[in-house]
């Protein structure tokens, strides 16, 4: 949360969530994706993409899309992430949603607990919540678009790399991901900063 607010809640007309996808995975882009919902249309089923099964998660990105006032989705690079740390690279990645929405918001609600330095600069107004994507539902909308988008980008990884199981894993470090890693080395797409990609690096060199 932060102090000073240009326009209160109550006063919002246009009120966007905001969520990431990928903190987690030692591969890929970080995803984000913002949305402003229609109260006239509302979308049932919505909740923390988390606990919604793929197949249920694909229909309603379908379903957002199509129903929304307005949506985006974007992304912060692995170099980004590398440079600036996940989270500031997550922030990135949820400011850059938010700016490509077709309509400003009056109002931007943040899943978690930092709200973007970058909206703040740039005139936005609004708050972060924790668990958010669970109790807010355009914060949930936007949760399911951004994993939606993000799984996508993993299996056309899983496309060029078959061999790390990015179709399985997505990116995350289990077992599969991590003795994939050691006998493959470390592709392009891997995020160098994070300590299993870097260890790896580093005992290839000595």
């Amino acid at each position: 949360m932060h102090d000073l607010f240009s326009i209160s809640l109550s006063d919002a007309k246009l009120i966007c969530g905001t969520d990431e996808a990928g903190r987690g995975p030692l591969a890929g882009e970080v995803y984000a994706a913002a949305v402003i919902l229609d109260v006239a249309q509302p979308i049932a089923g919505l909740n923390d993409s988390k606990k919604l099964s793929a197949k249920k998660r694909e229909q309603l990105f379908d379903e957002i899309q199509q129903k929304s006032i307005a949506w985006s989705i974007a992304t912060a690079s692995v170099g980004e992430i590398d440079e600036l740390n996940i989270l500031q690279a997550s922030m990135l990645a949820m400011t850059r949603a938010v700016q490509g929405l077709s309509l400003k918001p009056d109002w931007v609600w943040v899943d978690g607990n930092h709200f973007p330095k970058g909206l703040l600069t740039l005139g936005y107004t609004g708050q972060a919540l924790v668990q958010g994507d669970a109790l807010e539902a355009c914060i949930s909308a936007a949760s399911i678009l951004a994993k939606v988008a993000r799984d996508a980008s993993l299996m056309q990884l899983h496309e060029a790399y078959p061999h790390y199981g990015f179709a399985q894993h997505k990116g995350y470090p289990t077992a599969q991901h991590l003795q994939a890693l050691k006998t493959y080395g470390v592709t392009p797409h891997h995020r160098t900063s994070f300590a299993p990609v870097r260890d790896i690096i580093a005992a290839s060199a000595s």
